[in-house]
């Protein structure tokens, strides 16, 4: 049978390790040829190699539009333009919002924001050429809910699940489906901070409805659903994958930040 991606080429943004490499090692598993765009060039380079050759690491700071274009033109070169494209990159800095510095608010916004506009920017052209696209804008449930000691991070995921709304409503007409995921806690570099086994991170989630914190596999799943004919009918949708967490009940987020309720 023919994978959920057959045919298609997907950019897949931080997908040199965590919700990212697992988004890409199932595409390609589904059938997509994918390009793994990060800065971590060793990582990146393993995972794709490990994946073979439906996959393409390509070196790329996400927050710089001329090697988005560069990317674009290598993606076109090897397989053609993309039809997917996951905005999955992004880093974390906690500091309390008056201990938070200027530089440092701005570089979270150039990476998970910014990077996100350029992508679709660079990207959704060659989509609307072709009359179908899928975007996919991983966004955190930080932008769903007040995050304390993530002043930055909360920011950045506000505004780009903004900017998925927007992004929706001028390309769905035009073939081009942009939808959005919020995760949870997850069990990556940046959810799992002090490298502590699952079961033992898991007493950081106790007060949410499904009591452990997630895998970048359940956040895969997510993604290619919404990459996927499956979601056909779905535009602007905001789903998400955290286990509960934004029902109401605070948890803490990332051990170590500066969180005033426990």
């Amino acid at each position: 049978m023919a994978g959920k991606l057959e045919g298609r080429v997907a950019v897949v943004t931080g997908g040199a390790r965590g919700q990212g490499e697992a988004t890409a090692r199932l595409f390609a598993a589904e059938g997509a040829k994918v390009v793994l765009a990060d800065m971590l060039e060793a990582e990146g380079q393993a995972v794709a190699a490990s994946i073979g050759e439906s996959a393409l690491f390509y070196k790329i700071d996400v927050s710089d539009e001329t090697q988005w274009e560069a990317l674009a033109k290598a993606t076109a070169d090897r397989w053609g333009a993309a039809d997917v494209l996951v905005n999955n990159a992004g880093i974390v800095h906690p500091a309390a919002m008056l201990d938070l510095k200027k530089d440092d608010f701005e570089r979270v916004l150039r990476i998970n924001l910014v990077g996100a506009w350029l992508g679709m920017k660079t990207l959704v052209p060659g989509m609307i050429a072709k009359g179908k696209g899928s975007i996919v804008n991983v966004c955190s449930s930080s932008g769903l809910w007040g995050m304390n000691g993530l002043t930055a991070y909360s920011a950045s995921k506000w505004a780009l699940r903004g900017i998925s709304k927007t992004a929706a409503m001028e390309f769905g007409h035009k073939g081009v489906r942009v939808n959005a995921v919020f995760p949870g806690g997850i069990n990556t570099v940046m959810g799992n901070v002090t490298n502590e086994k699952p079961e033992e991170l898991s007493k950081y989630y106790v007060g949410q409805t499904i009591q452990r914190i997630g895998e970048p596999e359940e956040v895969a799943k997510v993604n290619l659903f919404l990459a996927s004919d499956d979601s056909s009918y779905m535009c602007g949708a905001e789903l998400a994958v955290d286990g509960g967490q934004t029902l109401g009940v605070f948890t803490p987020f990332l051990p170590g930040a500066p969180n005033s309720i426990v």
